[in-house]
């Protein structure tokens, strides 16, 4: 079966690749990130790389497509598990032979903080989403540097439901896996050999102690993929998506919710229409 038949295990709906489609897929990614770099003229491609199994994909990805020596990594850790990060996205631009930098946020967000008015740094959200966009201005600075563009590591099932920050990780010039449900790449990972224990690893965008997606979404991605597919994507109504998929009317709820309250970090920056 292909994505074109929406199954999440336990029901119906089947959002994995066959083989051969699987292979499809890999196929036309390396080939969209090798034109996209050739019809810029860079040289290059630079990504933050976390150890997670999104900019690990796409690493893996980016080698197929341009070879090692046309991929730089950067691993930029804050006070939020360092180590552990660091210490995997390592592990992936070691066995990718990939060049490979470490640069400590700390001081970056620090000045930010001291530079604020003293309320923003109690928020928390706000908070985290400066540690965001500093990684992507440091993406962007050595890639402008390098004669480079920036991949983002975002998935379909992100973009869907804004889980990102605006001008922060989506702040790229391309999305190579943004076609891809979380699942998706999951499967794609495994196939490009990525090692298990990364490819299910619980998902974080790292922006304070102890946060993961799924927490703050509200739900997992298996069941999220599985209402995007067939109810926000797909055709079915909320009542044929509970029975289908065997979920509470909650969950569809929240994904709803989660769909048309970040619809403006899909589209561009509104103005008033002309006069």
């Amino acid at each position: 079966m292909t994505a074109s038949e929406p199954t999440i295990e336990g029901t119906n709906v089947e959002l994995l690749f066959s083989e051969s489609e699987l292979q499809r897929r890999r196929d036309h990614i390396v080939e969209f990130i090798e034109e996209t770099i050739e019809t810029a003229g860079a040289d290059r491609a630079v990504l933050g790389l976390s150890g997670g199994i999104d900019s690990t994909t796409v690493a893996y990805l980016a080698v197929a497509a341009l070879g090692p020596d046309r991929v730089h990594g950067i691993s930029m850790p804050s006070s939020v598990n360092p180590d552990d990060d660091e210490t995997d996205a390592e592990r992936v631009a070691n066995a990718l032979d990939i060049e490979f930098d470490v640069i400590d946020i700390n001081p970056i967000v620090d000045a930010f903080v001291d530079a604020a008015p003293d309320h923003a740094a109690d928020d928390r959200m706000a908070l985290g989403n400066v540690r965001v966009r500093t990684r992507a201005v440091l993406n962007y600075f050595v890639a402008n540097a390098e004669d480079g563009l920036v991949l983002g590591t975002g998935n379909r099932s992100e973009a869907a439901t804004g889980y990102f920050t605006k001008y922060g990780d989506q702040a790229v010039d391309c999305n190579p896996i943004g076609n891809l449900y979380k699942c998706q790449v999951r499967q794609l990972a495994r196939e490009l050999g990525v090692p298990e224990d990364l490819v299910s690893r619980t998902p974080t965008a790292a922006m304070w102690e102890g946060q993961t997606d799924e927490e703050e979404m509200g739900l997992g991605y298996d069941e999220l993929d599985a209402i995007l597919a067939v109810h926000v994507d797909g055709p079915l109504s909320k009542s044929a998506t509970v029975r289908t998929l065997d979920v509470p009317e909650s969950a569809v709820d929240r994904v709803v919710e989660l769909y048309e309250t970040s619809t403006h970090k899909r589209a561009m920056p509104p103005a008033p229409e002309p006069l």
